[in-house]
């Protein structure tokens, strides 16, 4: 099975998905599962996990809507507030779905590095495991060297890297990234998404070349077992289509074995997500 395992949807909304500016002018309008479905097909691809995009229980719930709906969304990465005094309340109401496979909080907006070593983010993030929700960390490089003491205090608590830390892939490799993405690796229940690296690119002018050592550094530091094929499907418009985002990954692992693949492209993904 062939699973894209972050891609998002939206009814477009400038007030509700602010942070799609003009800059971004490819964005604003709905992307919905009639749109991707073909383009799954086209690209051999059996099913997807879909991932908020918004920061409210409605997104939520929107997204388990769509998957109620079309069988080929496997599973669903929500948001639920981790920092509020019912968190317990609002994830046993939410994970009643089987289709709730995980969390996800916009880290990277927040302006404290350490945002994630908060006392009321982490009591948050200490009730996911009872419920069997995975957590999708999403940050910049200057926020992962607090990632890896978030994987240290919570090692029963599966996590997944989005974007691998989104470098700067023009600038080449960061040293301080290397360093944190290998420390992160080192954590046996963490994951990472090989996703959402042609945005990450000056301009969005890049070569398949350029990704080659941020996706070797992945693959030295959490082996294939623990990386996860991703689009981020609709937001690699701005640098390229979905085929040239697959065929990035596809081309680069090319030189590993059937098996490897036939991981990294999806199994990896049923595996951490429990599809």
């Amino acid at each position: 099975m062939v699973i894209d395992s972050h891609q998002h949807f939206w009814k477009y909304d400038p007030v509700r998905y602010g942070w799609i500016d003009d800059s971004m002018k490819v964005l604003q309008k709905d992307f919905l599962p009639a749109d991707l479905g073909p383009i799954l097909k086209d690209n051999e691809v059996d099913g997807c996990v879909a991932v908020q995009a918004d920061q409210s229980e409605a997104e939520t719930e929107f997204l388990l809507g769509l998957a109620a709906e079309n069988k080929f969304i496997k599973g669903v990465v929500g948001w639920v507030d981790l920092r509020a005094d019912d968190v317990d309340k609002r994830l046993a109401h939410f994970s009643q779905d089987k289709k709730l496979k995980g969390i996800r909080h916009i880290v990277q907006e927040e302006p404290d590095p350490e945002f994630m070593l908060r006392k009321d983010f982490q009591n948050g993030i200490g009730h996911l495991a009872q419920f069997g929700l995975t957590y999708d960390i999403l940050v910049y490089p200057n926020q992962l060297a607090a990632a890896v003491l978030l994987a240290r205090a919570f090692p029963d608590q599966k996590f997944v890297l989005d974007h691998i830390a989104k470098p700067r892939i023009s600038e080449g490799l960061d040293n301080q990234w290397v360093h944190h993405i290998k420390e992160l690796g080192l954590n046996p229940n963490v994951s990472c998404k090989v996703s959402g690296m042609v945005t990450e690119t000056k301009n969005f002018k890049w070569r398949q070349e350029d990704f080659s050592p941020f996706m070797e550094v992945v693959l030295d530091a959490f082996g294939w077992q623990r990386l996860l094929y991703g689009s981020d499907w609709p937001v690699c418009l701005l640098g390229g289509s979905y085929k040239e985002v697959i065929t990035i990954v596809r081309d680069y692992i090319s030189k590993l074995s059937d098996h490897e693949r036939a991981g990294i492209m999806g199994q990896n993904a049923v595996n951490f997500y429990s599809l």
